[in-house]
């Protein structure tokens, strides 16, 4: 019975949140679950992300032979939530840890340690370079909610991740959430002095709320050259707030 309960808020929490629910009451879904059930944000997503594991399993495990436990509380699969492996690795994941915890529901920590194994025996390394251009890719990442199409400069290159920069701030990502901009050098270097730019205008506390319409507009315009119009716009501004720009070669 606590199992189907954990389950199913898992499952309200997704409706609530996909359906946007809680807008009759609170701007975010975040707010709406720190107010009406002292949920931190991660605390929401952990359960959401939980039994979307859950479901996973009961799909991709094995039904043939002998009966695979299943996780009776979230701890168990937190690991393999934020792992963001594919729904069939997952099950191999659990059905893994099962087998070292002797057949019987193994802890979170067993889980952790399958999750790592399985990513250190298929890793790839990050293809991504400091200065390429690339496209955000929200999927699930509640962090990148609203900001798909964005486009923005690779600053750091983790082993699993990297930080783009963008017109509106600094997004740190796995590289499953970005996807690379095929461009020539000099269009990079272009693209990469247009971003700055518009972090320039972004910070400008005074800011008329029209000067957002084109930050936005161009923050996800992911081409190497502005038109006629939008270059005279941009230009219009920057001088309006006293910004400089000179054309670096």
């Amino acid at each position: 019975l606590e199992r189907r309960v954990q389950r199913e808020a898992g499952q309200a929490l997704m409706e609530l949140r996909d359906r946007r629910l809680y807008r009759s009451t609170h701007q975010t879904f975040e707010e709406y679950c720190r107010d009406r059930f002292n949920y931190s944000r991660d605390a929401a997503y952990l359960k959401i992300s939980a039994t979307v594991v859950y479901e996973n399993l009961q799909k991709f495990l094995p039904t043939i032979g002998r009966q695979i436990p299943m996780p009776t509380n979230e701890r168990q699969l937190r690991f393999l939530a934020k792992a963001e492996l594919e729904p069939s690795v997952q099950a191999d994941v659990w059905q893994q840890a099962v087998e070292q915890a002797g057949n019987k529901i193994p802890s979170g920590r067993i889980v952790k340690d399958v999750v790592d194994r399985i990513r250190e025996r298929t890793k790839v390394p990050n293809p991504y370079h400091i200065g390429e251009i690339c496209i955000l890719l929200p999927k699930d990442n509640p962090d990148l909610r609203g900001k798909a199409g964005y486009w923005g400069v690779v600053s750091h290159v983790g082993e699993y991740s990297c930080t783009v920069q963008t017109w509106d701030g600094d997004y740190t990502v796995k590289i499953e959430h970005l996807k690379l901009l095929e461009l020539l050098d000099e269009d990079c270097q272009f693209m990469q002095q247009l971003c700055v730019r518009l972090q320039q205008l972004h910070q400008v506390a005074s800011r008329d709320s029209s000067v957002d319409w084109l930050l936005q507009g161009l923050g996800k315009q992911a081409k190497p050259y502005l038109s006629s119009l939008q270059a005279k716009l941009l230009a219009a501004v920057e001088r309006e707030y006293n910004l400089v720009w000179k054309h670096q070669k």
